[in-house]
């Protein structure tokens, strides 16, 4: 497939897309910013609030021992910050959201920095069947991280038009799939799917491109196991029209962190993250998108909190350190491994914090 051609088809699906409106696309319910709380300034997200950086290392493992050995149950993930997860799923491999760079930013002097760096680099990774970047934002698709995967020659799934963005940092055309929402993938050579499902949220990386690449959540499927990740996504009714198509599911995979009652409608946050399980239909719980980044206002652990603090009794929550291999079907202790990182350190202001995304403009 050569680039012209490539471009040619892309913007061909996009105009067929029920979500493109011609010149952008829209999420399936409204989702407009809350009036009743106002939006965050740039001053607050440079200086505001307390404690938004952990002010010593969080506890990593090394699942380096771990990976060579097949799950007992089929069914493995190792959440390795932020949104990247290795998922492990009857003998394939898949990672989602795979973000090994400095900043979720588009400059290298500023913007959101990582907490620590990855608790293993890119090249003590197994061998992976399939990539899966959900959506074009800096802190999910990082230009890093796809320079480096250049040189592995995995496919790349993705949602509508991000493919024009991979191109652009090098990756083969051939390599890359796009699906729209109801789009299925099989990816050669397995019995492994994945499934491009509803989400609300929006998408760009300039002032320029707002919405001009969709956004998604997924489903991740075997014969035996199905998967779902969230991608980045506010509470939709949608969500029990997956459960109907695509359920029961085996680990589910909600974001809990970078929340701010003013994005109500376009990230969960720990209440709506619950929400959103029970439409789901329940399931081991697995937190994403949280301790990993300093993109809000809120002190860095206080997503992770807030769930424990709200989860009704029975909740199975899966709370793993960083690169911790899990077997979602074991009975997994919670442990509260976070608490005391800050105890011996004062609050530091939080500086050089752009936000990795601008739901609206601010003041």
């Amino acid at each position: 497939m050569n680039a012209a051609y490539s471009r040619e088809k892309r913007l061909e699906r996009i105009g067929a897309s029920p979500r493109w409106d011609g010149e952008a696309f829209r999420n399936t319910h409204a989702a407009p910013p809350r009036r009743d709380v106002p939006m965050p300034t740039l001053k607050e997200f440079l200086c505001g609030g307390e404690r938004r950086v952990p002010q010593s290392p969080l506890p990593a493992a090394d699942p380096r021992q771990i990976w060579p050995r097949a799950p007992q149950t089929g069914l493995r993930a190792t959440w390795l910050g932020h949104s990247t997860v290795l998922l492990e799923i009857d003998g394939w491999r898949v990672l989602t959201d795979p973000v090994w760079g400095p900043r979720a930013s588009p400059s290298r002097f500023i913007g959101p920095k990582r907490f620590q760096p990855v608790p293993v680099s890119m090249s003590e990774l197994p061998r992976l069947d399939v990539v899966l970047v959900s959506h074009d934002h800096y802190d999910h698709l990082d230009f890093t991280t796809m320079r480096l995967l250049r040189r592995v020659n995995v496919p790349i799934v993705t949602s509508l038009g991000v493919g024009a963005h991979l191109e652009a940092f090098g990756i083969a055309p051939e390599r890359i799939v796009e699906l729209d929402w109801g789009d299925t993938h099989r990816v050669p050579g397995t019995d492994l799917t994945l499934s491009a499902t509803p989400s609300q949220h929006f998408s760009g990386r300039g002032l320029k491109d707002r919405n001009r690449t969709l956004w998604s959540s997924w489903v991740i499927g075997t014969q035996r196991h199905r998967v779902f990740f969230s991608g980045d996504t506010g509470l939709t009714p949608e969500y029990a029209d997956t459960r109907a198509r695509f359920g029961p599911f085996d680990l589910v995979m909600l974001e809990i962190g970078a929340f701010h009652p003013a994005w109500g409608n376009i990230h969960l946050g720990p209440e709506n993250a619950l929400a959103a399980h029970d439409l789901l239909g329940g399931g081991p719980l697995l937190p994403i998108h949280w301790g990993t980044f300093n993109l809000a206002l809120h002190p860095w652990d206080e997503p992770v909190e807030t769930l424990l603090r709200l989860a009704p009794s029975g909740t199975r929550l899966l709370l793993p350190r960083l690169g911790q291999p899990i077997e979602p079907a074991h009975e997994i202790p919670h442990e509260t491994w976070w608490r005391g990182v800050d105890a011996q350190a004062a609050p530091t202001p939080a500086t050089d914090q752009l936000p990795a995304e601008m739901p609206w403009p601010i003041d």
